[in-house]
Formats: structure tokens, sequence, C-alpha cells
């Protein structure tokens, strides 16, 4: 990876970590009427910022953030605690382990249930009880200062929710089935705002495997290539 690259990426993060940021301020405060559209678009909006978190630590994982091994940790750390308290080191083993056991019973991201088995047991392999607790515990020291509802709209249902989306887009899709190919993966049709809109070009799901060192912003070009 360049500098010149390097130095992108952790620009992209710390955006995406800054929009996250703003916009939550903002929603803590924001007064909730649930006859109010825009309650809705906000929740989307808030729900792709957590997805946006995600595929940043994610891309940490790969060392696609920074050549600055302890600066592209470090974002990869604080991105997943924001998410829901994650240990970064843990996911990013278990995220190389996917990719070196793709589609087997040593890949951790693989279920052979359907969609709901699978989703349960996908958070089952990730999520602890210590998180819960820990998340709990900032819950309710937030409303002292924020109202519960919008904690509960804003804060806890879009990380849930983006959950769902980055299972569906980033496991359940590519690799539901069998695969046709080296890396039993699938790959979203290509159509590059759609594909950001769902999970930040990481449906381009083959392309991800077959070029694990390209970061999130840059998997439509490789898409093009292979198109």
């Amino acid at each position: 990876m360049s500098s010149n690259q390097s130095n992108k990426g952790a620009l992209i993060a710390l955006i995406v970590i800054v929009f996250w940021a703003s916009s939550i301020v903002f929603l803590m405060n924001w007064d909730v009427k649930f006859d109010n559209p825009l309650l809705y678009l906000f929740i989307l909006v808030q729900m792709h910022l957590y997805t946006g978190l995600f595929i940043t630590a994610h891309d940490a994982m790969h060392g696609t953030v920074s050549y600055k091994r302890n600066l592209n940790n470090g974002i990869g750390q604080v991105c997943t605690a924001l998410y829901a308290c994650f240990p970064f080191k843990v996911l990013n083993t278990k995220h190389h382990e996917h990719h070196r056991f793709v589609h087997t019973h040593k890949d951790p991201d693989y279920s052979e249930g359907n969609f709901f088995v699978w989703y349960f047991d996908f958070i089952k392999q990730y999520l602890t009880w210590w998180q819960v607790v820990l998340m709990a515990l900032v819950f309710n020291i937030l409303k002292i200062w924020v109202p519960e509802l919008n904690l509960f709209l804003f804060w806890v249902l879009p990380s849930l929710l983006s959950t769902l989306q980055l299972f569906y887009f980033g496991t359940w899709l590519p690799h539901h089935g069998e695969q046709n190919n080296k890396h039993q993966s699938g790959s979203q049709h290509k159509n590059h705002v759609l594909a950001f809109l769902s999970c930040y070009f990481f449906g381009y799901h083959y392309e991800h495997h077959d070029s694990p060192s390209t970061p999130w912003w840059n998997l439509w070009k490789i898409k093009n290539l292979a198109e």
C-alpha cells in the first residue's frame, strides 16, 4: 500500500467517524415525532453510518486504513468500540479465519441453516455477555442526559439494523448455497450506486475475496475490471 493510498484511507476513515459522531450528537437532541417522515429517514441514515463504522474496521483488519500499523489498528479499535464495544483483535482473528477457511466448518461466518438460523449463529460468534453488560451500562449512563427514546431510536435500533445489513449483503447473499469459483463467494451485479447504498461496495464480495488489500472505496474499480 502506497503512502498516498494510506493517507487517503485514514482520511476516509476519519470522515466516516466524524459523520457518524455528528449525526448521533444531533439526533440525541432531536425532537422525535412519529408522524414526521424524517424520523424514519434519520434511522436509515444512522444505520448506514453504523455500517460504515464496521466496514472501516473491516478495512483495518486488512491493513488498508493506514500502512502505520498502530494507527491502522487504533482506528479499527475505535470503530469497533463505537459500533458495539467489540474488541478489534478478536474480530480481526475471526475475519482472517473466514478468509482462510471460507465456506467450510472452520469458517466462523459460515452456517448451514436458513437465513434466521445463520443470522443468529453469526451474532453468537461475535457477541459476548460482557459486551451486552457494557452497552447496557453505557445506555443507562447516557440516559441521564439524553432522552431514552432518542437513545433507542438512534443509538440502539440503527446498530441492530446494521447487523442485518452487514449480514445480508456481506455474508448471506455472497456465501449461502454453492458458488462455482475459487473463493466460494458470490457478487452483486454491477451497479455502483446500489452497491454503495446497500453495504459500501461490500456486496462486490467475490472481488473483495480476490483482492482483500483493496479498500472498500476502491472495490468498484475492481468490479469494473472484472466485468
